[in-house]
C-alpha cells in the first residue's frame, strides 16, 4: 500500500506540474494578474493531495511591505506555506540548474542568491528590496540550509540587512521601514499521531539526502500535520541591527517551533504582551 501511495501521489505531482506550467510561463511573459495567484493554488492542491493538513497560528502581516524569515526543514516547507497566500522564495543559486524543480522554483520568481560568495550580498539584498518594493511577499529562510526537523539551526545576518532599506509607500508617497515578520514551521503529527524525532527526518531533506528517493519516502509514509505560525513582525529601527534581527527571528521560530510540538500556547490575551518583552529583549543585541 505504501509503495502504491508514493507512486500514485508522485504522479499526481509530476503531471499536475506539467500541465499548469505552460500556463504560468504564458501568464508570467504577458504581465497577466493570476501568475502571481496560480502557484498559491497549486500548493493548496499539492498540500491536499500529498496529505499535509497545514494549521495556522498568528495572522500574516498586512498594509505594507514585508519580508518573512522563516525556518527551514524541507522541500515540503514550500507548498506548505505557498498554500498560505501568494509569495515567492529567496533560494541559492544552484536551485535554479535542477532539473524540473529548478523550473519549478523560475515559475514561481524564485529570488537566486550565491550564499557562498560575500561579495556578491549587495547585489542579492538590492534585488530581495527591489521585488518587495514592487509590492512581492517574498520568504528568506535565514539558516542557509536545512535541518533534521527536530532543532532550529542559526539564523545568518547578511541578507537580513534588506531590513536596512526603507521602502516608498506609494499611497502616502513617503519612505517606510521594511517589515520583517519571523514564520515557524514544524511538522507535528503523522496519521494523526506525534510525529516523534524518529519520523521527522523522513520528511526533512538535509545533508547529501538526493530528491526523487526523499521524495518517494515522504510520499509512501502517509499523511501528516504541518503548524505554520506568524510572529509578531517588526523593524530593523525598533531591534536595532541586522544580527538582532537574526537572532530575534531565531528565537520566535525556535519558540514557535516547540509550542507547536508541545502543544502549550499562550493564551490569546498574554500573547501580545509576551511578543513586546521579546522585541525588548532582543533589541541590540549583536550590536
Amino acid at each position: 500500500m505504501a509503495t502504491a501511495r508514493a507512486a500514485i501521489l508522485l504522479a499526481g505531482f509530476i503531471s499536475s506540474a506539467i500541465l499548469l506550467m505552460p500556463a504560468q510561463w504564458l501568464g508570467l511573459k504577458l504581465g497577466l494578474p493570476y501568475a502571481r495567484k496560480l502557484p498559491n493554488r497549486y500548493h493548496r492542491f499539492l498540500c491536499r493531495l500529498v496529505g499535509i493538513r497545514v494549521t495556522r497560528r498568528g495572522e500574516p502581516h498586512a498594509g505594507s511591505a514585508c519580508l518573512i524569515a522563516a525556518n527551514h526543514t524541507s522541500w515540503l516547507d514550500i507548498p506548505v506555506i505557498a498554500s498560505l497566500e501568494p509569495c515567492s522564495f529567496v533560494a541559492k543559486s544552484e536551485v535554479a540548474g535542477w532539473p524540473f524543480f529548478g523550473t519549478l522554483a523560475k515559475l514561481q520568481q524564485t529570488v537566486f542568491v550565491e550564499r557562498e560568495r560575500r561579495t556578491r550580498t549587495a547585489h542579492s539584498r538590492n534585488e530581495i528590496h527591489a521585488r518587495i518594493a514592487a509590492g512581492d511577499r517574498l520568504v528568506l529562510f535565514p539558516e542557509g540550509t536545512s535541518s533534521d526537523g527536530n532543532r532550529v539551526l542559526t539564523f545568518k545576518s547578511a541578507l537580513m540587512s534588506v531590513a536596512q532599506l526603507t521602502i516608498v509607500n506609494g499611497e502616502e508617497d513617503r519612505e517606510a521601514d521594511l517589515v520583517v515578520q519571523p514564520m515557524s514551521v514544524t511538522y507535528v503529527r503523522l496519521h494523526g499521531l506525534p510525529m516523534g524525532r524518529y519520523f521527522r527526518p523522513f520528511f526533512a531533506w538535509y545533508g547529501d539526502m538526493e530528491l526523487f528517493p526523499h521524495l518517494w519516502e515522504a510520499f509512501s509514509l502517509g499523511p501528516i500535520e504541518v503548524v505554520v505560525e506568524y510572529h509578531k513582525p517588526v523593524t530593523i529601527r525598533e531591534i536595532g541591527n541586522r544580527k538582532a534581527l537574526a537572532a530575534y527571528c531565531e528565537n520566535c521560530c525556535r519558540e514557535g517551533q516547540t509550542r507547536a510540538l508541545t502543544g502549550r500556547w499562550p493564551e490569546a490575551e498574554l500573547a501580545p504582551a509576551e511578543d513586546e518583552e521579546t522585541v525588548r529583549r532582543f533589541a541590540g543585541a549583536g550590536a
